[in-house]
């Protein structure tokens, strides 16, 4: 009976552990400014995927029949949503690795947790450093055009200012109709207001929208 009670206790601590684990790369990347993962169902799928993966690796160990029926049983599940960036995907992995590396271990699935964190919080430190020497070591990608200040331009020529800017995140041309549109983002809101007054003193600029998040 004691000994029951006592696996018990450690599969519940290990439980816990799991979902705190995962719960801590969601508090990690508010952290660091990833504003996509600050929603509540990124917050729920940190927590509960850890664990769930404990559990379904803790059933079917040691026992080949169960897994196989496990196997045919998870086939049928289809992840639909797309993910945002391959990021957002070797997150996702991460969080079921150390479910099941706490179903194993349960210091291997802490020291996997604790890695990524530091990780995520040291490259982010990281670009602040190197951005006060003046160095942009990672380039805003498109994707995350919709968690940053964004400004959109309409020119009826082409502005080589614009279409050389590290900030640039789409242009679309149509060179018949003289149409010219730039759509460039920032986690600064001075470099959108930058952009935004060289724009307003170019003669080819017909249109100017600005979005702050």
């Amino acid at each position: 009976m004691i000994e029951i009670l006592s696996n018990n206790i450690s599969l519940l601590f290990a439980l816990f552990l799991a979902m705190a684990s995962g719960l801590s790369i969601r508090i990690m990347l508010s952290i660091v400014k990833q504003k996509w993962a600050s929603t509540y169902h990124h917050t729920m799928s940190y927590t509960l995927l850890p664990v769930v993966t404990f559990v379904i690796t803790t059933v079917i160990s040691g026992n080949i029949a169960l897994s196989l029926g496990m196997i045919g049983a998870l086939s049928i599940v289809r992840f639909r949503t797309p993910v945002k960036n391959p990021f957002e995907l070797v997150i996702f992995f991460a969080l079921i690795t150390i479910g099941i590396s706490m179903s194993v271990d349960v210091k291997y699935g802490l020291l996997l947790a604790i890695f990524i964190d530091f990780i995520i919080l040291g490259s982010y430190i990281f670009e602040i450093a190197a951005k006060r020497f003046g160095l942009n070591i990672f380039a805003l990608s498109f994707d995350e055009g919709d968690s940053n200040n964004i400004i959109e331009i309409q020119a009826n020529q082409q502005i080589d200012a614009l279409h050389d800017s590290e900030f640039l995140l789409q242009y679309v041309t149509d060179k018949k109709k003289q149409d010219f549109h730039y759509r460039l983002g920032s986690k600064s809101r001075n470099n959108i207001e930058k952009i935004r007054k060289e724009a307003d003193q170019h003669s080819g600029v017909l249109n100017i929208e600005v979005r702050f998040y």
